[in-house]
């Protein structure tokens, strides 16, 4: 079903392309000036060949110096011209096809999530989601694209931004050394829980399968590759939330006149940390769920409430996918700033130099684009993956009756299903050798579910999910902070 739906989704992209949708039509950019106009704006002649005489045999290469080694006063008064971005001005862009592969994929990915979750809903829940590799498959393109463009950092010539990346990838490791040794009682991730029902599955599976093997790595060592993959994560996040922080400042510097869309922008910047304190259980199910001891009723559910923050990510993601034009066009703003700036400056710039601090801003649009976007598609289909295997429901949300009345429908339908195929199994005779092999693939693959079992997930994507959206707005922060005081200055 999946696969059907995939194919034709990916048939369509060709045509159908949300990636070019989202950016053309609805972006102005500003235009560099030509040399003639920066000639005229300078007071310069075209024919200015500037003092003295050249040499006889300079004559040769007379035309390209005067061409590309012409000057313009840093206080140029020049107008850039504006144009709106049209599809075929985003082919010479930097990452564009990785931008426009990682979020056309990423729709077919998550209507096939749609669709399949519809289909359990309704249908029976015994055969395997397949839609859960296509999310795997977003996730690992999504983690592609941030180890791309974390890369394009570490070649350029000036090492700052190396430092800078190595820097939070070491803060990150102690940091998540801290998080991992807080007691479940505060950061409910349920991941000691997970791993001691992971630890216990495996051992029961190889026992079955006569293997001596006594059982995976201790909980300690366990902690400590996670600290390191978390690491390598805050690093790859460091960028996209410091690039978030410059881009949060100039969207709200440009939305003055708006108080609703300055509320927007704040609640879009505030909402991860809202999905993190949710996570800290004296402040979100202790007080949400009515385990304080002073609280006299509650307020949700605890199904409502495991549910309620995945539905947060999602929001989240909706929020700032809506928000994301202002982001961009804050964006290719930057290039009448710089040359505004430009004008405080005392000397001469080249006309080469100034046509490419104009036209620089737009060529590394889809390097930002990357950057606002990768880290949503990743905490979303993360979120994707916790739902779906950690057994939550999304009729949870409507209250406990809701929950069991969907619940029951999937398994009558599972269970007519599976009626079903033991009777036609039973009318034929030809096909008992297969059904033998069925029953045992079906035997094995119950017994790995024991192994990787819904509280597993639970624990190891509910850490990851919460630890990506906390490093991403830790750099976000700090981005904004550093953007907002120490650039400025």
């Amino acid at each position: 079903f999946s696969l059907i739906i995939f194919s034709f989704l990916q048939k369509l992209s060709p045509y159908l392309s949300l990636g070019r949708w989202l950016l053309v039509g609805r972006l102005v950019r500003y235009l560099h000036p030509s040399e003639e106009e920066l000639r005229r704006a300078a007071g310069t002649p075209s024919n200015y060949q500037g003092r003295g005489k050249g040499r006889k045999g300079d004559k040769k290469n007379h035309k390209d110096s005067t061409d590309n080694n012409f000057t313009v006063p840093r206080t140029i008064d020049i107008a850039l011209d504006t144009a709106p971005v049209e599809a075929v001005d985003l082919l010479q862009l930097r990452f564009y096809p990785d931008y426009q592969w990682l979020v056309d994929f990423s729709l077919s990915a998550g209507v096939v999530y749609f669709l399949t979750e519809v289909y359990y809903t309704i249908g029976p829940r015994s055969e395997f989601n397949i839609s859960m590799l296509w999310c795997m498959l977003a996730i690992g393109f999504a983690l592609r694209v941030l180890m791309a463009q974390t890369a394009m950092y570490f070649r350029l010539e000036n090492g700052g931004e190396k430092i800078l990346c190595v820097t939070f990838g070491f803060f990150f490791l102690v940091a998540a050394m801290g998080v991992l040794v807080v007691d479940e009682s505060i950061l409910e991730f349920g991941l000691e829980e997970g791993y001691e029902n992971f630890s216990t599955g495996a051992k029961s599976f190889l026992k079955q399968q006569d293997v001596d093997y006594q059982g995976p790595v201790s909980f300690l060592t366990f902690k400590i590759i996670l600290s390191f993959v978390c690491a390598i994560l805050g690093a790859l996040l460091t960028f996209p939330g410091l690039r978030y922080g410059k881009l949060h400042i100039d969207a709200l510097k440009y939305a003055r006149e708006s108080r609703f869309k300055q509320l927007l922008l704040q609640l879009n910047f505030i909402l991860p940390l809202v999905i993190i304190l949710l996570w800290i259980k004296p402040i979100g199910r202790t007080m949400l769920c009515g385990k304080h001891w002073r609280a006299t009723y509650k307020h949700l559910q605890e199904s409502q409430f495991d549910i309620l923050r995945l539905l947060l990510i999602a929001a989240m993601f909706l929020l700032r996918l809506c928000l994301m034009p202002t982001h961009l066009q804050a964006h290719l703003n930057t290039a009448y700033e710089k040359v505004e700036n430009l004008k405080k400056e005392s000397g001469r710039i080249s006309g080469v130099e100034f046509q490419k601090l104009v036209a620089r801003i737009f060529y590394y649009l889809c390097v930002v684009t990357l950057q606002y976007l990768t880290p949503l598609i990743l905490l979303l289909f993360l979120m994707f993956l916790q739902k779906t295997l950690g057994e939550y429901s999304w009729s949870s949300v409507l209250g406990k009756d809701m929950e069991d009345y969907f619940a029951s429908f999937s398994q009558n339908s599972t269970q007519a299903s599976e009626g079903a195929g033991i009777s036609s199994s039973l009318n034929s005779t030809t096909l008992e050798s297969i059904g033998e092999t069925a029953a045992q693939f079906s035997l094995t693959f119950v017994n790995l579910r024991q192994v990787f079992s819904a509280q597993w997930y639970r624990g190891l994507l509910s850490f990851v999910t919460w630890w990506v959206c906390a490093s991403w707005f830790t750099t976000s922060a700090f981005g904004m902070y550093y953007h907002s005081n120490v650039g400025s200055t």
